[in-house]
């Protein structure tokens, strides 16, 4: 596998951007598909590197997915304490998945996770149909942490996200 991890740099935004909203989009993940506020999140890969750390995963400088790491509970944080790491936004292009993408990049973050001074854990959340990033997940060790599973739209009932961590 000739595939690197590495920082996003600023020319793959737009690319990476794009990959994640069609990643979620073509997932069903988002609930008012293309009206769906969150998909300018996603496409937002500047905001994202500005307040953390955005990883992508390239072959021959061509990008295949990326992810979010959120160091120490920052401003991306959606339900990291103090002392945990987060990961965020894991996407793979439809034509890079089965090939240990999404798996390379969570690896990435762990590795990232423990080189932080005082992050003792790694915590993320997943739709319920996420069922490949689930299976990834739990390969690498996270378990499942259902006291701390949070709705993103509070007044939207049967919106429930899934959380896991990995003690580090």
């Amino acid at each position: 596998m000739d595939i690197v991890i590495r920082r996003a740099a600023p020319e793959e935004y737009e690319t990476l951007g794009e990959i994640t909203a069609q990643a979620y989009l073509g997932d069903g993940l988002l609930d008012f598909g293309e009206s769906d506020e969150y998909l300018g999140e996603l496409r937002d890969v500047a905001k994202r590197a500005a307040a953390a750390e955005v990883l992508v995963a390239v072959e021959h400088d061509r990008v295949l997915g990326g992810v979010t790491f959120v160091p120490s509970g920052g401003p991306m944080a959606d339900i990291a304490e103090p002392g945990e790491a987060e990961i965020r936004m894991l996407a793979v292009a439809p034509e890079a998945r089965g090939r240990g993408v999404g798996e390379a990049l969570v690896r990435a973050c762990t590795d990232r996770a423990r080189a932080t001074e005082g992050c003792v854990r790694i915590v993320l959340s997943t739709q319920r149909t996420m069922h490949s990033a689930h299976r990834i997940y739990e390969r690498l060790g996270f378990t499942r942490t259902p006291e701390r599973d949070w709705n993103p739209i509070p007044h939207l009932d049967d919106i429930r996200l899934l959380t896991y961590e990995l003690e580090l």
